[in-house]
């Protein structure tokens, strides 16, 4: 504990000098230590003449920020997975509906993940961008251990109760019961199951994953609607149409990635619309940050 404290200590006075601000001292107190002595007071104290501070260059101010962010004073353990996830995904991912959209379903899984280890058994996660119209590929798979795509950008549908048409963008969630509505937020991936459903009258078949809510209000009535992961006819690779509120794929996807991301995966479906749904989910604004 002292070694790192002792780090934390150089590290600051290394950037007060740097920034020539001398009152930072303050900063290095560790708990149950005597106050430290601000530098402007012992100058004052000792009569020594002021000392002008003296510009220094930005590689020097990098190089001080670099070393605090090494010690882990600027950013918690879970924000530095967040920011490393970040850097290798990012610009894996084609288009975005908001520059914070990856950002917060990767804080809403590493949250997650840090409460609840022993639910998250794999480390996939699938991620929807309902920010984006049908027509625009809106779907990934991550593995969040290896910091790669799986599989993306792919055709997902949105809920028929969210949207006009097959074709826009998706502007109303909900968490009610005969919605039809997406729901929005984080979901731990269940159990597989013979899914059967419904298309242009016409009867069709294919695997099913389960999906628990996770986001309270928000997705928390999802297994008794009936949301789940499925394959579907009504998507295909140049458009996806619409469902009861499932975040179906293309059948020849789904029999690939549902059993991968199956008991232990997470979901997370994102939409920069709903803003309630953004500023009170409690996997992206809530945790500890440890």
């Amino acid at each position: 504990m002292k070694a790192r404290f002792d780090m934390r200590r150089n590290a600051l006075v290394y950037l007060a000098a740097a920034i020539g601000v001398g009152t930072t001292v303050g900063l290095l107190r560790e708990p149950e230590q005597p106050a430290a002595v601000s530098v402007a007071q012992a100058a004052r104290d000792s009569a020594a003449p002021a000392v002008a501070a003296t510009p220094v260059p930005a590689p020097a101010l990098q190089a001080a920020r670099a070393v605090l962010d090494g010690v882990g004073l600027e950013s918690s353990p879970r924000e530095a997975r967040v920011q490393t996830a970040l850097a290798a995904l990012q610009g894996r991912v084609g288009k975005q509906s908001d520059p914070d959209a990856l950002r917060m379903a990767f804080k809403a899984y590493y949250n997650y993940k840090a409460e609840h280890p022993e639910q998250v058994r794999k480390p996939y996660l699938y991620y929807v961008d309902y920010g984006l119209d049908a027509r625009t590929p809106r779907g990934y798979v991550f593995d969040m251990e290896a910091l790669e795509v799986v599989d993306g950008p792919f055709n997902v549908a949105h809920g028929r109760g969210s949207a006009p048409n097959s074709r826009g963008i998706p502007t109303r969630f909900s968490n009610r019961n005969g919605s039809n509505a997406t729901s929005l937020g984080l979901y731990l991936a269940q159990e597989t199951y013979a899914f059967s459903g419904k298309s242009g009258g016409q009867q069709y078949s294919s695997v099913g994953l389960r999906l628990k809510g996770l986001s309270g209000k928000f997705n928390s009535a999802a297994r008794a609607r009936g949301v789940v992961a499925h394959g579907a006819p009504y998507v295909t690779a140049s458009r996806a149409g619409r469902s009861e509120g499932c975040p179906a794929i293309e059948p020849g996807r789904a029999r690939k990635l549902l059993p991968k991301i199956s008991n232990g995966g997470l979901v997370f479906l994102f939409s920069p619309l709903e803003r309630s749904w953004k500023v009170s989910d409690p996997w992206v604004n809530g945790g500890s940050n440890g």
